[in-house]
């Protein structure tokens, strides 16, 4: 996760930018002007995010004593003195802030305070190898360190490197074992690691129940006394991207899913031991399952079949460096950013676009977004260019990258959501790739500039409603007359989207004309313009009085039911539409 750097005072607003470059931090700038800390620091401190603080240890002690609950659970909490002299690990030694400790007094020229007795000796402590190993045997960890601490060494049987370069002294006698093994041993009087080495290629039948999957890779591991901790991951073709099955798998093994193209997949041919004719006329590739493992290395368990599955399992020479190992499955967030300001975005909608790699969308609601962009790369389109942005943004995780198509509003209101699985439906001409059919999606609902207006006017849709575009340029104005008709009848609060352009003038007169047939004069009309921006502008007048020549395409309507109630308190006129609460207080 992206560590959070807190700024308290200007004075250490140097070295709080040196620490964000040196770990590639987000800076957050607390008290006056600024978040409010004591928000922030528990929510950081509950998402796991590490946490720098520029300040005295005493504050964030202070700021986050009621979260703090399990020390094995905990992320790296840190204060670094003003002018960077002094880093010293609050919270989670063993989870890394004692490790982050020395990278920043490194690069700050400093000094790290630390005071856990292993890491005051020793690099790191045994229960935190690095990236690449993981200790199999957590509950030995303590009295072989203990027997560390009071002179005795290590006797290594295995590839650890860490250990020595930890500064842990190593001998053939010594009394402390360390096994490095992929398979699932205990010894007495020592530590076992696993290192991630081992790959499970997977291929499976479209719709394959997740819990075969998982079943057929655990057999596979059994059948070699594996551990799944020396499971660096689950591999596969590309075309198996949205796969439940493997998904789940790669959930329950705690490991991510990597991807091969079939031509990449096929360049293993020579070293399948059971390739299949079908698969190659089907794919274009004589294997998945025994390829995906071949591109870890040779296989340790050649394959297996259940009912619907298939799995193979290859092993590394060292741990697998998963940065550059096939391709993490592309997504696709659909991502409703609200009317504009920070406030009215959803939480869901704020993670999808700090966790995204690239940003598409019309120009003005990328700058909307833009305090969120932490080196996303962005790719502005026009309006008039829906189709280029939405192909664009499904091929972009084709390529196995974090995607987020961003909308005002909500995604699926009059925007790219519908578009974005036509597209994925769409055949000849307008089809996208394969691979980008098989990204995943994931859908992050916005306010509706029909729902901002309402609030801000008070609850004109407390009641029956519907939307209706004015905009013929891709629904036949025909359709839209009857479709006013048909609400303005059935008396349904209505809210009109695109109610006006320089060209197209006369469909909200039309509107207007239609609901006088059916509503009363005095039925309120809520006009929200430049919803969610500082000139931000929301009026309600009556249906009678409302004057379609003052809409533009900034501007959204809604008109009341004959239901629909206004009245004038301090802060000025108040549209509502009653549910029928009063009748049934009264039956």
């Amino acid at each position: 996760m992206t560590p959070a750097v807190i700024l308290f005072s200007e004075a250490g607003i140097d070295t709080a930018r040196r620490i964000a470059t040196a770990i590639d931090g987000e800076l957050h700038t607390c008290g006056q002007g600024g978040v409010d800390a004591l928000k922030l620091l528990p929510k950081l401190f509950a998402e796991g995010r590490p946490i720098i603080g520029v300040c005295a240890a005493g504050i964030l002690i202070r700021l986050l004593a009621g979260s703090i609950e399990d020390k094995r659970r905990e992320p790296p909490v840190l204060a670094v003195s003003q002018d960077g002299a002094s880093v010293v690990p609050l919270l989670g030694g063993h989870r890394g802030a004692n490790r982050l400790a020395r990278q920043l007094a490194e690069a700050l020229n400093g000094t790290a305070a630390i005071t856990t007795a292993s890491d005051s000796q020793f690099a790191h402590g045994l229960d935190e190898p690095p990236e690449g190993w993981v200790l199999g045997t957590p509950q030995d960890a303590k009295p072989a360190m203990m027997a560390l601490l009071l002179g005795a060494k290590l006797q290594l049987d295995g590839d650890a490197p860490f250990l020595a370069e930890a500064g842990y002294p190593i001998s053939s006698t010594g009394a402390v074992k360390v096994l490095v093994t992929e398979t699932i041993q205990r010894i007495e009087r020592g530590i076992v690691y696993h290192p991630k080495t081992l790959v499970a290629g997977v291929g499976c039948e479209r719709h394959a129940d997740g819990a075969e999957v998982i079943g057929l890779i655990e057999a596979a591991l059994r059948a070699q006394n594996l551990s799944p901790l020396s499971l660096a991951a689950i591999a596969s073709i590309d075309i198996k991207a949205d796969e439940p099955a493997l998904h789940a798998a790669a959930r329950h093994f705690k490991v991510p899913l990597r991807l091969f193209s079939a031509t990449e997949l096929a360049q293993e041919r020579y070293r399948l031991k059971q390739p299949s004719d079908y698969v190659e006329d089907t794919v274009g590739t004589p294997s998945v399952a025994e390829a995906a493992a071949l591109k870890a290395g040779p296989l340790v368990v050649e394959k297996l079949k259940s009912a619907r599955a298939t799995c193979a399992i290859g092993r590394a020479t060292r741990p697998i460096d998963m940065a550059a190992f096939g391709r993490r499955p592309g997504v696709l967030h659909l991502v409703g950013i609200g009317p504009g300001e920070a406030p009215q975005r959803t939480a869901s909608a704020v993670a999808a676009l700090e966790d995204s790699t690239d940003w598409v969308g019309y120009g003005l609601y990328l700058d909307l977004v833009g305090d969120l962009r932490r080196g996303q790369a962005g790719h502005r389109y026009e309006l008039g260019e829906e189709e280029t942005r939405v192909r664009h943004a499904l091929e972009l995780a084709a390529e196995g990258k974090v995607v987020s198509l961003v909308c005002s509003g909500d995604a699926q209101i009059y925007a790219m959501a519908a578009l974005a699985y036509e597209l994925l439906e769409a055949e000849g001409d307008r089809a996208v790739s394969a691979v980008a059919r098989r990204v995943n999606i994931e859908t992050h609902p916005g306010v509706s500039a029909f729902q901002a207006a309402s609030a801000a006017a008070g609850a004109l849709i407390g009641h029956d409603f519907c939307c209706i575009s004015l905009s013929d340029l891709l629904t036949p104005r025909e359709a839209i007359l009857k479709r006013l008709e048909g609400a303005a009848i059935a008396d349904f609060v209505t809210a009109f989207y695109n109610p006006r352009s320089q060209r197209r003038t006369d469909l909200i007169e039309e509107a207007k004309r239609i609901f006088l047939e059916h509503r009363p004069p005095d039925t309120p009309v809520v006009i929200g313009s430049n919803l969610g921006r500082p000139s931000q502008r929301v009026r309600v007048v009556t249906l009678e009085a409302f004057d379609p020549s003052e809409i533009d395409m900034l501007t959204i309507v809604l008109f009341g039911a004959s239901t629909s109630k206004a009245f004038l308190r301090g802060d000025g006129l108040k549209a509502y539409t009653p549910r029928g609460y009063a009748a049934k207080a009264n039956r």
